[in-house]
């Protein structure tokens, strides 16, 4: 919640030197297409997306610009054409500008271990990082008012900032959503904080350019899309590609996460290291580990082999209550009762019963889950 305040804050502030030519329709008219866009995929509920179609929209109607419609569609086609898309494409590389940052200091503290179901049905372990933060934001437009004028100049509205000011407010959601399976979720997390930044750069260098030069509205629009687009598909070919990380090596346990508070917190083992021997012996199973711990009830010593592969040695006392695995969750094995797949889902399916989703059976256990997004299906921006 503070983070995204503190992003609403700090967008609210650039905006007012930015400017922003918005009414009331067309709020209504971002919040409908973006809506209408959740309807067909969950990723979809992003601001990147309803303003670049938006602005495709608002391109070709002004090819025709004798075209005024009838009714309900002539009042939509005038809330189009009345839209400046410069500013809200700038808006929108603002929103992920704040999610790049949001994602760099806040996404691995998100993540959570779950089995996967890696190439060829084979069960790994990985990471989902997930979550929301609330923007509300106030933007400053030009308005009729009989108070007095800004003394600066916004970027976009021109003379009109001449009559007036006012503020109208503009909820925004952050969304991040990322699947890692190759890399620790620090890692993958500072990869895409680092091309989400790059991502709202490139969109607001092309919606300044749209501001200046009309032709090049098209592009910038097409940008906003396309290249959101792009981001996921080069994680998902990404993840593809890498090696996973969470399987167990020949001879020891692979760490996939580790209970915060618990005997395996305290003795410093972290997530991607591998339990090689407990007690002097080697712990190639989980059915190793627990009898090897069960040799000893009131102590035990780990040779633990880190991320770089040297080894480190822990010793701590047991007491009763502890977890029986010292509060590690190891990596899955052929005996995991269950794994997880992910596939996109739209609104609709996400509100039917099934929920849309696949199982993947294990031993006799099936269970289900939803990917909304990542650029392994998300990493879903400025919503």
């Amino acid at each position: 919640m503070l983070g995204g305040l503190a992003a609403g804050a700090c967008i609210s502030l650039i905006s007012a030197f930015v400017g922003m030519t918005l009414t009331l329709e067309g709020v209504l008219c971002l919040w409908i297409v973006t809506i209408l866009l959740l309807l067909i995929r969950v990723r979809y509920f992003c601001l990147a997306y309803s303003v670049g179609l938006l602005g495709i929209v608002q391109f070709v109607l002004n090819l025709f610009p004798g075209y005024a419609g009838e009714g309900w569609i002539g009042t939509a086609i005038r809330v189009v054409r009345e839209l400046n898309i410069p500013a809200l494409l700038v808006l929108v590389g603002l929103l992920h500008l704040a999610e790049g940052l949001l994602v760099r200091s806040q996404a691995a503290s998100f993540a959570g271990p779950l089995f996967f179901e890696g190439k060829r049905g084979k069960l790994v372990g990985g990471y989902q990082m997930q979550s929301l933060w609330p923007v509300p934001l106030l933007l400053l437009i030009p308005a009729q008012t009989s108070g007095g004028i800004l003394p600066w100049t916004p970027l976009f509205g021109g003379e009109a900032w001449q009559g007036g000011f006012a503020l109208i407010a503009l909820p925004a959601i952050i969304g991040f959503s990322e699947v890692t399976t190759g890399l620790l979720p620090q890692q993958k997390a500072r990869i895409t904080s680092g091309r989400l930044l790059a991502y709202g750069t490139v969109v607001i260098a092309f919606a300044l350019a749209s501001h200046w030069w009309t032709p090049v509205l098209l592009v910038a629009a097409l940008t906003a899309i396309l290249l959101h687009e792009g981001l996921i598909v080069l994680s998902r070919f990404e993840e593809q590609q890498r090696s996973p990380l969470f399987v167990h090596p020949q001879g020891g346990l692979k760490v996939l996460a580790v209970l915060p508070g618990s005997p395996a917190a305290e003795l410093g083992i972290a997530a991607g290291e591998t339990v090689m021997r407990v007690n002097g012996v080697p712990v190639p199973t989980k059915e190793e580990l627990h009898a090897a711990l069960r040799m000893q009830p009131a102590f035990c010593k780990l040779e633990v082999r880190n991320l770089s592969g040297e080894s480190k040695f822990l010793q701590r006392a047991i007491y009763a209550g502890d977890h029986h695995q010292l509060g590690v969750i190891l990596a899955p094995d052929e005996q995991a009762p269950v794994a997880v797949k992910l596939q996109p889902l739209s609104l609709l399916q996400l509100l039917s019963p099934r929920r849309g989703a696949q199982g993947v059976r294990h031993g006799g256990a099936t269970a289900s889950a939803a990917a909304g997004s990542s650029p392994a299906e998300a990493s879903d921006a400025a919503r």
